[in-house]
């Protein structure tokens, strides 16, 4: 039954919700098992969840939904390490949790302190995203058994999955029922749930008629993972019939890019699939004053490349982060490694600079979400000629993998059907915005990450690079 409910000072305090086809839109947890299966194990794991589809859709067409939960966990998880599991859990799932979020069931359960968040999925896929980003005191899911060995059997403790869940609510709430209860209807209608501890019971959190100031939930900043979009069993499908002619394509588009002379670049790429649209006008280096340092937001590994495409001659680059010596044996451009000494890099940097052009990735680390990330200070003390580049990319299917070798990166990117790179140069800092003029080197940087962000329309955060390895090194 669905409660009709009128406004009332003051708002409900606990609140009980299930994830899956309530705070989620989709009730299904399919695709993200999918998830789990390509970025904590690869593309083997990831067909074989996929082949098994159709059983998991009859059990659950039979009503032996346990069962079809079983063997999706069993498939997506056995032989994994636990720790496999949070790190997909943190840094893959919560932005596709967070496009799935439905916003009708997020105005109820945010009005309410405390939160407590039920799922049938194992409880370390969900936890992550529901206490960081959705601010749930408890989450409570099923709990994946892991042998002496330390590795996951792909088996879970609990037989009777929805009595644990019940008596586990119950647990938390010995001396008062919760207010709330935001859930679907049981599917026979003598079984019993969680929502029959509480005091109240929506099943359609748009009926929810109290007026309260809602609250966004937590952006998702940091997130990594190999694929761009939700595999539902039509794009898993797609993606795994494409997968071999993606990897002929990517051996192509690397000896083109990596192998060949800068001047047959672009035939490589027009014919390949991939499309490089260059905006604005860079400033040319005049005699012997020097280069310009182009400073850059960090989209791939081949931002670099594409700007020395769009530049129309070679320019190193500056690499802030650990790369794989492979990108030194195959990349058409200089590459200048940091070795976080503040003196050392900055010597490097001036001397390259110098010689000519130089792009450098402030952010340390690529970053996908619409944002960017704090900029690094140290290229604003080195020179007065700075020109900012927005660039921005579209991809197809994959992007980047969170544990393999990084070199297998490159060619995942390489593997989109297409690459839609869009390379905006913007004017030169004038000399008044630069440190010549007596602005501090941080006042620059954060200027340069305003104008950048202006122009892609991103937002600017204080977060960098050390609070995504933080989420990476728990």
């Amino acid at each position: 039954m669905v409660m009709e409910e009128t406004s009332r000072t003051p708002s409900p305090y606990s609140v009980v919700s299930e994830c899956e086809g309530t705070l989620l839109k989709s009730n299904d947890p399919f695709s993200y098992f999918m998830l789990l299966a390509f970025d904590a194990s690869g593309v083997i794991r990831f067909a074989i969840l996929l082949f098994l589809w159709p059983v998991t859709t009859l059990l659950n067409v039979f009503s032996y939904k346990n069962a079809a939960l079983k063997l999706m966990i069993f498939v997506a998880t056995a032989g994994l390490r636990e720790s496999d599991i949070e790190l997909v859990s943190r840094i893959v799932l919560p932005k596709f949790y967070m496009d799935d979020l439905s916003m009708d069931t997020w105005k109820v359960f945010s009005s309410c302190k405390k939160r407590i968040v039920v799922t049938r999925m194992p409880r370390v896929i969900v936890e992550w995203f529901a206490k960081e980003h959705l601010s749930a005191q408890e989450v409570i899911g099923t709990e994946l058994i892991v042998n002496r060995f330390g590795f996951l059997t792909g088996l879970i403790q609990e037989t009777d999955i929805d009595t644990i869940v019940l008596n586990r609510v119950a647990s938390l709430f010995v001396d008062r029922k919760p207010h709330l209860g935001l859930g679907r209807r049981p599917a026979l209608s003598n079984s019993t749930t969680f929502l029959s501890l509480c005091e109240e019971q929506i099943h359609e959190s748009n009926k929810w008629n109290q007026q309260v100031e809602v609250q966004p939930p937590k952006p998702v900043i940091f997130h990594d993972g190999g694929l761009v979009k939700r595999p539902t069993p039509a794009t898993a499908l797609t993606i795994l019939i494409w997968f071999p002619f993606g990897i002929i394509l990517a051996v192509i588009r690397i000896l083109g890019v990596f192998v060949l002379p800068m001047w047959l670049i672009p035939y490589v790429i027009s014919l390949s699939g991939c499309r490089v649209t260059v905006k604005g006008k860079p400033p040319h280096t005049a005699g012997n004053s020097g280069g310009v340092l182009f400073v850059c937001n960090h989209i791939t590994t081949i931002d670099p490349v594409v700007i020395s495409y769009a530049l129309g001659h070679t320019t190193p680059i500056v690499v802030i982060f650990h790369l794989s010596r492979f990108y030194d044996i195959l990349s058409p451009v200089p590459i200048v490694r940091f070795t976080r000494n503040r003196d050392v890099d900055a010597a490097k940097m001036k001397q390259e600079l110098a010689k000519g052009d130089l792009v450098v990735c402030p952010e340390g680390t690529i970053c996908h979400q619409p944002f960017l990330l704090r900029f690094s200070a140290l290229f604003a003390e080195l020179t007065d000629r700075i020109v900012p580049v927005a660039i921005s990319c579209r991809f197809g299917f994959f992007r980047r993998t969170l544990k393999s070798w990084n070199g297998f990166n490159l060619i995942l990117l390489f593997m989109n059907p297409t690459l839609d790179y869009e390379i905006t140069f913007l004017d030169q800092l004038p000399l008044e915005a630069t440190c010549s003029s007596g602005k501090s080197p941080y006042d620059v940087a954060n200027n340069v990450q305003r104008v950048l962000a202006d122009t892609l329309g991103f937002e600017c955060t204080e977060l960098g690079r050390k609070a995504k390895y933080n989420i990476l090194t728990f």
